[in-house]
């Protein structure tokens, strides 16, 4: 049977635990992050506090419903990025597991496996949004830099630089915070198939590869900020090494005028 899960990037973020006490459908999996909903036989839905929303063998009026009930319970604030989507087909009760780049095949409809598809689904969604700022922020970066060679100074002020720090360690966190890469699910902790499944749908998505990437352009982009950070530094410290000279040189002719006045006199 072939069916198809659908990953959408919805909004910034979800309070979890406020639609989780709004929600009627049949909750078949819960956490401080996740939440896993039956809409109806072989029919899930799946809500990430990252902003997205997964949706499991469900037609584009089932889709429209439980998104606009969601967003209605929620009322999040809308992501600024452009339409991030994914899809996957899935077939279900095939006679072994196989994975190609564009379909997943598991032997029967177990729900725990259609939820880590789902999960790791989600997480290449929300790896493409923070590919996508990274991608920006990095374009921006070389920017600076190239104005930084061919001027021997920076076009960016102090404000607009802590600004640039500031969403380059907010994406950083939100990666560490929101994604699991790295580590299994509790679900495939103690299960052999599971845990086999978790690994060969995160190979499909080039998870782990993608995560290593972004990482690594955001610690390019930091490294030049904080190259930034340092000249902006040497330069206001320069500037309030003249300040002090000119005071004083102010104070010593002040000195000077007020003993040649006594002279004066």
């Amino acid at each position: 049977m072939k069916t198809k899960a659908l990953a959408l990037l919805e909004a910034d973020n979800f309070n979890i635990k406020a639609i989780k006490s709004q929600n009627k459908d049949q909750l078949l999996f819960s956490d401080r992050d996740e939440l896993f909903f039956q809409y109806a036989i072989d029919k899930y839905y799946y809500i990430l506090k990252y902003g997205v929303i997964c949706y499991f063998n469900l037609d584009n009026n089932e889709v429209k419903r439980i998104k606009a009930h969601i967003l209605n319970l929620h009322k999040p604030k809308t992501t600024t990025e452009t339409a991030i989507f994914e899809t996957v087909e899935v077939v279900t009760n095939e006679p072994a597991f196989t994975t190609t780049f564009d379909a997943i095949s598991i032997m029967d409809k177990d729900s725990e496996k259609i939820r880590l598809i789902m999960l790791n689904l989600s997480q290449s969604v929300i790896l493409d949004a923070y590919a996508k700022t990274t991608e920006t922020l990095l374009e921006d970066t070389r920017k600076h830099t190239s104005f930084l060679e061919a001027n021997g100074k920076l076009d960016i002020s102090g404000k607009t630089l802590k600004r640039y720090i500031g969403k380059v360690l907010n994406i950083k966190n939100k990666i560490s915070e929101n994604l699991y890469i790295f580590d299994s699910p509790e679900a495939a902790w103690e299960d052999e198939v599971l845990n086999n499944l978790n690994n060969s749908v995160k190979k499909v998505f080039d998870l782990k590869e993608r995560y290593t990437i972004i990482n690594q352009q955001l610690s390019i982009i930091k490294e030049n900020l904080d190259l930034f950070k340092d000249i902006m530094f040497h330069k206001e410290s320069s500037k309030l090494e003249w300040i002090i000279i000119i005071l004083i040189v102010i104070e010593v002719i002040d000195l000077f005028i007020l003993k040649f006045t006594d002279l004066l006199a």
